[in-house]
């Protein structure tokens, strides 16, 4: 069991960690902004720029080819662009997303992809609805790349740009597609699944529920499962754990960065605390980062 060092406490929910052009870049989603810290070498405790406010609320980063920071703007439902000016609007998701954007990869050509809730899963009286992953070309449009997913969150593309993966929350599984050359989302089938019990709306804390993901280069998934015993997990294809990294209170997201991109940095809180229980913790690991983000 590996242990992490706290490089950044005090926050509200980070979510969403980035590692681009030698900064760690995240979304804390409880005071609506995004931050970056420059990590020192021996990972001591680091200070947390502001680089944009998000009114309604950050969550996926990712960099197009050109370089601009997009940014899911959660509440509203739009995806945004960080110009020299300050924010403009890529897309209006509210068409196709019935409820809040969440996480977001962004492929090599600059398409982003994004999940959403579904619906409103803190309300006990709405109906449990899946959801979708939607595609964003780089002129702004806007269509469903793919349909039917309990709880659409973290995502990651391999390097050669073929298989997009999605952590299912609500269904306790990774999911894989084939990305064609036009963006779209075929070929699903399970990549890891945690149990067999399906599509389940709730926050089981006996379950296993992948969050936050990122891929290493031998073709592993480090995954974020902040309820039950509050762990980052090392997943092969097909399920088995290979190594495992404890938090102390719970982790969210989960990539691999630093000058070898073998540093786990790790978005840890409280579920429910909106301000003060977030960290961003690190660890050591073997191998090295992978693929997209």
């Amino acid at each position: 069991m590996r242990e992490t060092t706290v490089l950044r406490d005090g926050l509200g929910f980070p979510e969403a960690p980035r590692w681009h052009k030698g900064k760690l870049w995240f979304s804390d989603q409880a005071t609506k902004r995004v931050l970056s810290v420059t990590i020192d070498g021996g990972h001591s405790h680091v200070e947390a720029d502001t680089v944009v406010a998000v009114p309604g609320q950050p969550s996926g980063l990712g960099w197009p080819p050109d370089g601009r920071l997009l940014i899911v703007s959660m509440t509203d439902r739009r995806l945004l662009r960080l110009d020299p000016q300050g924010l403009v609007e890529v897309a209006d998701l509210r068409r196709l997303a019935s409820f809040h954007c969440n996480d977001m990869v962004v492929d090599q050509q600059g398409r982003a992809y994004i999940g959403h809730f579904g619906y409103d899963f803190s309300d006990p009286s709405a109906e449990a609805q899946r959801a979708q992953i939607l595609l964003v070309t780089l002129d702004g449009k806007a269509r469903v790349a793919a349909d039917g997913l309990a709880f659409p969150n973290g995502m990651t593309i391999t390097p050669d740009g073929g298989t997009l993966i999605v952590a299912e929350t609500f269904a306790a599984r990774l999911t894989a597609f084939d990305v064609t050359p036009d963006g779209d989302l075929t070929r699903r089938r399970i990549w890891a699944a945690f149990d067999r019990r399906g599509f389940e709306a709730s926050f089981d804390s006996g379950r296993t529920a992948p969050d936050g993901i990122c891929l290493d280069a031998e073709g592993a998934l480090w995954v974020a499962s902040p309820f039950g015993p509050g762990e980052v997990l090392r997943v092969l294809p097909g399920g088995a754990v290979t190594d495992r990294v404890r938090v102390e209170t719970q982790p969210f997201a989960a990539v691999l960065g630093g000058p070898d991109r073998r540093t786990l940095f790790v978005c840890t809180s409280v579920f429910g605390e909106t301000v003060g229980s977030g960290r961003i913790e690190a660890v050591q690991v073997d191998v090295p980062g992978g693929g997209l983000p």
